[in-house]
């Protein structure tokens, strides 16, 4: 670290991997700003001492939370912003304290902005189908208060809790197993033509289908989903973005859905932390060359 030179951080552990060093230095490089960004190794026994002892150097700026410390870091934080996710991602020192933000929920709508769906000819609304129950799976739910989303888990209560604190809950059907993913496709049954789920040429939905787990991760498993249960307009994002084209995208292409890499939301989420540390606006025109970047 340069001496006398503001500076952020990401912290978490394992840090190693995190992207958020070479992203916020892209942006530092491109604006010409005297500062620095860096990762740093934090456990969830070092969090206290940690923040002690940044918050008292008045050339720190704040610093990004990852796993597994975005959610043990709330009792230490004066003052939280987190769009009700019941995360934090983002804490940035001010007079009053420490405040913590959570811009994975701006993320999120970036990254669903980014996915172009063609309504279907008898289109009603729009679904969502969400697997995971940890800290993005919330960030999500808060992004897209309001509309239907149905929660997978591999713990089936904790889905069910997780509807009931967003969403109408689990007695509507907003919530199910992960094993339910791999059924077999059902037919629209014109019978019953607002029943969920139901897909072909009367098709009434439109469907946006998220994977906010680890699954299909470079060294994990692929996420278990047979995807020709979801009409070919749906919109497939996928929060992992390692690898940038995680199988989940590629059968989603191979179907001819459209598809939204986790690089965007990793992209949108930390142009929201970068402006909240020094300042300025990322330099957001730059962005074709940093996801080259990232992908290299």
């Amino acid at each position: 670290m340069t001496p006398g030179v503001p500076y952020a951080e990401v912290i978490g552990d394992p840090i190693a991997h995190s992207k958020s060093p070479l992203i916020h230095g892209f942006w530092i490089g491109k604006l010409g700003l005297a500062a620095e960004y860096r990762a740093v190794r934090v456990t969830p026994a070092d969090l206290t001492g940690y923040l002690a002892s940044r918050k008292e150097d008045p050339l720190w700026r704040g610093c990004s939370v990852t796993m597994p410390l975005k959610q043990r870091v709330l009792d230490q934080l004066p003052e939280i912003r987190d769009d009700g996710v019941g995360a934090v991602n983002c804490i940035v020192p001010t007079p009053a304290g420490l405040v913590g933000y959570n811009t994975d929920v701006t993320g999120v709508r970036e990254a669903l902005a980014a996915g172009q769906q063609v309504p279907c000819e008898h289109q009603v609304s729009t679904l969502v189908d969400l697997v995971g129950t940890g800290g993005a799976a919330r960030a999500v739910l808060a992004a897209l208060r309001g509309l239907d989303v149905t929660v997978y888990g591999r713990d089936q209560a904790r889905a069910d809790s997780l509807s009931d604190e967003f969403g109408p809950g689990s007695t509507y059907g907003y919530s199910a197993h992960l094993s339910t993913l791999m059924a077999p496709a059902v037919e629209h049954d014109p019978a019953y033509p607002d029943l969920q789920p139901n897909r072909g040429a009367t098709q009434r939905y439109d469907y946006i289908f998220i994977n906010a787990t680890c699954l299909g991760m470079t060294g994990q498993a692929a996420l278990p989903v047979r995807l020709d249960r979801y009409p070919t307009n749906t919109v497939v994002f996928d929060m992992v973005y390692d690898p940038v084209e995680t199988p989940l995208l590629r059968e989603a292409k191979a179907l001819g859905m459209n598809t939204v890499s986790g690089l965007v939301m990793l992209v949108g989420q930390a142009a929201q932390a970068f402006e909240l540390f020094f300042c300025i606006p990322a330099p957001r025109e730059h962005d074709a060359e940093l996801c080259a970047l990232l992908t290299a």
